[in-house]
This record gives C-alpha cells, structure tokens and sequence, in this order.
C-alpha cells in the first residue's frame, strides 16, 4: 500500500555557534492536515517539535535518511530524497518552511564585538521542485505563503510554484488578509476562504481524491514533431484551432499554454499538442505522434504529449464517430446549454477526468461538447464536418478570450511573463 507523508515546520540554516537564519514555522498546518488524513505519517523539523520528544516512530525513518533529526534544510533535503527513493511512497504534502537563504560570506568581523558582521546571501535551491522531477507518480502537495496581496496575486503566486515544482495541489494563503485557496494545475482555484479550518478540510479531501486516480505515462523516444501544415492533420482541425489562436483561447504562462487538441489517425494512434509549448506558436512546434503500446501503455515520439491525451483516447474509443477535439481553458456563456461536469474530483490527464469528460458530452447537430467547471470545454467533431459550423457553436457558447480563473488581464500579463520559477 501507498504510503502518504506530512512534512510540517520550520528549518534553521547555522551561521555561526548561536546564530541562524531560520524560517519559523511550528507545525500546526501539518498537525491539523495529519488529523483530517488518518492514513497519513505526520513528521515534523525539530523547530516544530519545540523541544518535545521525537516518536519513537520517526528514529527508523530519519535512520534510512541518514540524518539525526530534521533542523536544517540539508536535512529536511535528505529526507525528502529518501522518500522519493521509497517505492511505497505515494503522497507528500510538504508543509514545511525550507529557510529560502544561506550565507556564502560572512565578514571578519567577530560575532562578540561591538561591531556585528555582514552576511553576503544567495538563494537556496526548492526542495520541492526536485520530488516530481524524480517521481511523477508521486502525489505532491504544496504550499505558498503571501504578505498583503490581492486575491489574484495570491493566486498567481501559488500557480507559479505549481508548475514550477510540478505539484498536483497547492494551499496559498496570505498572512494579512488570512484568505486561503486551493490550486489545481487546470489552473483553478477552490475553497476560497479565511476560514483556514474550512481550507484544510478541502485540501485534505481534494488529495484524498486525487491522489488515487490512475494515469498512463508516455514513454518518449526519439523522433519528429508532425508539422502542423502535415496532410496528417486535417483541414477541419487545423482551420478550428487557427480561429481559436486568433481569437486569445490559448493564454501562455511561463511560455507554455494550457489545454490541447487531437486527431485520431488510426486505432491506436493519435496525433496531439505538445506539452509545455505555447500554442501560438503552432507553426514552429507541431504536434507529437502517439501510438498505444498496450491496454495501458502509450509511445510518444520526439517529445511528451499534451495531459489531455487520455481523455482523447478514450473519447476516440467511445465515440467512433469523432476524430476530432479542441480544449481550451475559456468560460461557458450564461446562456449556452452545453452540460457541465464537476472537475473537482479530478486532475487532467487521470483515466477518471477521461472518462468523466466522455460521458458528460452532449450532440448539438455534428458537434459533441461538455464543460468542464472551472477547466474548460471539450468540444469534439468528425474531420469531415465543416469547420465553420464548429466554429459558429464555439462562438455560439463560449467567451474565447475569458478565463475560467477570473484573473484580471493585468495580473496575468505581469505574471506570466516577468515572475521567475523560484518565487
């Protein structure tokens, strides 16, 4: 069985004999998260224990780490290493504050004279961002603390280091205003709130669903990208995608766009977007060929597909009338009848979020389509079709150059263009 960890407190980066640099935290995140997840093993830094004894518990793990307690961030990164090294390990919501600086000088001058010395400091390096890089098929929570910033600030923020550290959920919350939210890689947001027990309480059960769901990972091997002018791609699909460029439905973020699009060539295989690339550059980065090797197992060519390509093979197989899909993270209008389906429950790209998509999909004349709360639509066509009647619905029911996550336009262009991955 998946074992599920959480890591709470504060650690201390020692500059000299009774003096550090630390980030205070004392753990209550993590006891409080520990109480609502029975399944999960509390461990928490030295700092959080507060002087109390260790559990018994911990000296067999902090033993396989190699380390005698957590206090530092070293030991805090050994940790981390020796539970992405576990191969029972499943979940990691690493609520601890890793101390962001460490002195790389520290003046002559003595620590017990009148004249106190200078400290010259560098960044350290994310913890977090070396877990999923490791292990995708961990389940990786984490956590983005904010001073006085708006609510879409506190957002961008927690998206920022969402997909910078590839973590499938993050808590921010914001030290003034005590407004929590819950963040999704469909860049959404949840249980929006200054109640932080009411937060917790959704955080904890959103990892709970979402950890259990069940994808299929591409192999990579060497090879191409299908040029997008490629007769592999067909008119309808290539004129549908162009029009939505055109008209804003792919908004980049640190210079790759989300959602995705495909064709099925044949029974096992499938041309789609490619991951982490900006759409709107389509005519410079093609698409990705995709065969199924397997009931469960897919071969991608020269570069990893779009998280969407489970949804779209299941949807081709229950569907044999369509070849065709369009997703794009754009509002449904008020007045559209295209069926929604609750995303909640599920992350992009899981069998789970594929087959809720495929069920939920409504005919409207030649054109299939389902919303997605707070992601987006799937809108689904045969290549035969005309495109301009795909075009009229998306029209008909869709604010192509909204956003499913309400951000004003300005918060987005600041961040998504000048915010560095480490914030």
């Amino acid at each position: 069985m998946k074992k599920t960890y959480v890591i709470a407190g504060g650690t201390f980066v020692h500059v000299a004999p009774h003096f550090a640099l630390s980030a205070p935290a004392f753990g209550k995140v993590g006891r409080d998260l520990s109480a609502l997840m029975p399944e999960a093993r509390l461990v928490l830094t030295r700092m959080a224990l507060g002087g109390a004894e260790r559990p018994q518990a911990d000296q067999a793990l902090l033993l396989g780490a190699g380390i005698e307690d957590v206090e530092t961030n070293e030991d805090l990164e050994k940790l981390v290493d020796h539970l992405v090294a576990r191969p029972d390990t499943g979940t990691i919501v690493l609520a601890a504050a890793a101390c962001d600086f460490r002195p790389t000088e520290v003046s002559e001058a003595r620590f017990s004279s009148a004249t106190p010395p200078a400290l010259t400091l560098v960044t350290e390096e994310k913890i977090i961002r070396k877990i999923r890089r490791l292990r995708k098929d961990i389940f990786l929570v984490g956590f983005k603390t904010t001073s006085g910033a708006s609510a879409d600030d506190q957002y961008m923020a927690g998206l920022n280091l969402l997909k910078s550290a590839s973590c499938n959920l993050v808590l921010a919350n914001d030290l003034k205003s005590r407004f929590n939210m819950v963040i999704t890689p469909e860049q959404a947001r949840y249980h929006e709130t200054t109640d932080r027990a009411a937060a917790l309480r959704g955080l904890a059960e959103m990892t709970s669903l979402r950890s259990k769901l069940k994808f299929t990972r591409a192999t990579v091997v060497p090879g191409e990208p299908v040029p997008w002018t490629s007769p592999l791609v067909p008119q309808a699909l290539r004129v549908v995608v162009d029009y939505c460029i055109g008209r804003g439905a792919y908004k980049p973020f640190l210079n790759a766009t989300v959602g995705h699009f495909a064709v099925k060539v044949d029974a096992r295989t499938i041309l789609t977007s490619r991951r982490k690339t900006d759409f709107n550059k389509l005519g410079e980065i093609g698409l990705v060929k995709v065969e199924a090797d397997g009931e469960d197992s897919v071969v991608a060519y020269g570069s990893k597909p779009s998280v969407g390509g489970q949804s779209q093979r299941i949807i081709f197989k229950e569907h044999p009338d369509v070849d065709c899909i369009v997703h794009f993270h754009c509002p449904k209008k008020p007045e559209s009848e295209v069926p929604m389906r609750s995303q909640r429950e599920y992350e992009c790209g899981s069998h789970e979020c594929g087959q809720n998509t495929s069920t939920g999909l409504k005919r409207f004349g030649n054109v299939l389509a389902v919303m997605l709360d707070k992601h987006g639509p799937n809108v689904v066509f045969s290549k035969d079709v005309d495109p301009r009647e795909v075009i009229d619905f998306i029209e008909a029911n869709f604010e192509l150059e909204g956003r499913t996550d309400e951000v004003k336009q300005d918060v987005w262009q600041r961040y998504a263009s000048s915010v560095p991955v480490s914030a």
